[in-house]
C-alpha cells in the first residue's frame, strides 16, 4: 500500500514541476536590444537621450500600461499604440546631463507579456563639468607663453 502512494506523490511532483516550468502557449511576450544604456562620459548638458527597442516575440498583441523612471531628473515616453506580434517599438529617455557626477537611474516598464510583465531598463554614466575660461585677475588678455 506505501508502494503506490509513493509512486503517486512521485508522478505528482513531476508533473506539477513540469506544469511550472513550461511557459505560458499563448500571448505577448517581450525582447529588447539592450537593457542597459551606458553613456559612458557625457559633457554637463549633452545629448542625455537614449532608446531601447523592445520587440513582440508572442503571438498577441503587447500593450504598454506604464513607463516611469526612478527619478524626475529622467523623463521616459513610449508609443501608446500597441505592439503586434513581430513588430518593434522604441522605448525614449531623456537625462537631464546638467547634474554634474557619476549617475544609475532605472526606468520600469510595465506591459500584458506573459513572460516578463515587469521589466527594469537602466542607464548610468558620467556627467563631466564644462571647462569654465578664467580671465586673469587684472582683466587683461592672457599672455601666450
Amino acid at each position: 500500500m506505501k508502494k503506490p502512494f509513493l509512486l503517486l506523490i512521485a508522478i505528482a511532483m513531476v508533473i506539477g514541476a513540469h506544469a511550472q516550468a513550461a511557459p505560458a502557449a499563448h500571448g505577448p511576450r517581450i525582447s529588447f536590444d539592450k537593457e542597459l544604456h551606458d553613456f559612458d562620459t557625457i559633457p554637463q548638458g549633452g545629448d542625455g537621450h537614449c532608446e531601447f527597442v523592445l520587440t513582440n516575440t508572442g503571438d498577441e498583441p503587447l500593450i504598454v500600461s506604464n513607463f516611469q523612471s526612478s527619478c524626475g531628473c529622467l523623463v521616459p515616453w513610449y508609443e501608446k499604440e500597441p505592439v503586434f506580434p513581430g513588430k518593434t517599438t522604441i522605448l525614449k529617455a531623456r537625462y537631464d546631463t546638467n547634474r554634474v557626477g557619476p549617475f544609475q537611474k532605472s526606468l520600469t516598464l510595465t506591459t500584458n507579456a506573459v513572460d516578463r510583465p515587469t521589466v527594469v531598463l537602466r542607464i548610468k554614466g558620467v556627467v563631466k563639468p564644462n571647462a569654465v575660461e578664467v580671465a586673469p585677475p587684472d582683466g587683461g588678455e592672457v599672455p601666450d607663453r
